[in-house]
């Protein structure tokens, strides 16, 4: 699916088959009536194998699905939920003022990483939008959407945990047999130093994800640990690729360096770490980049002490 840039009709129909796309949905629409904190945990176990799936369920579960569920009609959720339970995939469009309407038009963007999941340019020219297809109350969609992505976040940052862990997991076994002077590369303490840090880092990011997801499915305020969460996790993926590495001084943003610490396996596409690498520079661009976190964050520190004072 990486090479060919495209998603496998088969893995589409298995996350069907095996309700993923209908994680909060009602039970009387089909869905499973679960709850967010589920959809949160199999967006984290999808993104150990394949972010691009993770991000498809993701997507269609956080940003898609529950607008419908929260401002839709009955006529609307007997129209559009049960088929995204069984066949329909979501997606999320956001304006670019910068697109003209004579740029060409292309199927599909060719990506870094993430390449399976879709990302498409779509222009519409004098379309009509009927009553019946407007979600909630006219002319407050701006708000209704940045609402929805302060939840998107947190999925994101367990695409990142996931992601991270994945990489984790696929590193330490080669750490384990490949040997230099005799020694396991696990058994020198330099190396066994970077990979405790690194499995304390996603064990970090990973309380982060779900504290924010715990908040959000109580009804408390979680706009800034989602923030949070989405920050630290979307770093800690590069953080990840260290441990097969020796230790880089300044190292979170040195992406560059990451496949290179891996050595000769690592900057191939023999071995999946390079994948990893390609496809966690995402979490720090979409849904709000990092610094757009960072601002949220200190806005809402901000308010919370003028709250206080």
């Amino acid at each position: 699916m990486d090479r060919k840039g495209e998603m496998d009709d088969r893995v589409l129909k298995g996350c069907f088959d095996n309700g993923l796309m209908g994680i909060e949905v009602p039970e009387k629409y089909g869905g499973s009536g679960s709850k967010f904190f589920d959809a949160v945990l199999v967006i984290e176990e999808i993104s150990k194998v394949d972010a691009s799936v993770a991000a498809l369920v993701d997507v269609h579960n956080t940003l898609f699905v529950p607008l419908i569920i929260e401002l839709g009609t009955e006529e609307q959720k007997q129209k559009y939920l049960p088929r995204s339970v069984t066949e329909a995939v979501g997606s999320f469009a956001l304006s670019e003022i910068l697109f003209k309407s004579d740029d060409p038009i292309h199927l599909q963007e060719d990506k870094l990483g993430i390449r399976a999941s879709s990302t498409c340019p779509i222009h519409f020219d004098n379309v009509r939008v009927p009553k019946s297809a407007i979600l909630g109350e006219y002319g407050i969609g701006y708000k209704y959407a940045i609402e929805c992505l302060n939840a998107g976040r947190i999925g994101i940052g367990a695409q990142m945990l996931g992601l991270a862990q994945g990489c984790f997991d696929q590193t330490i076994p080669y750490l384990q047999q490949r040997e230099q002077f005799g020694e396991r590369l696990i058994d020198f303490q330099g190396m066994q130093h970077q990979i405790a840090q690194i499995r304390t880092e996603i064990e970090a990011a990973r309380l982060l994800v779900y504290n924010a997801a715990r908040m959000k499915e109580n009804g408390l305020p979680f706009v800034r640990e989602a923030a949070m969460a989405k920050l630290f996790a979307s770093q800690v993926p590069i953080e990840s690729l260290r441990s097969k590495s020796t230790y880089f001084q300044v190292a979170t943003n040195t992406t560059s360096k990451c496949v290179e610490w891996l050595g000769g396996v690592g900057f191939t596409k023999e071995f999946p770490v390079e994948k990893y690498y390609r496809d966690c520079k995402i979490g720090t661009i979409y849904e709000g980049t990092s610094n757009i976190q960072l601002n949220t964050i200190a806005i809402l520190i901000d308010l919370e002490f003028k709250n206080k004072a």
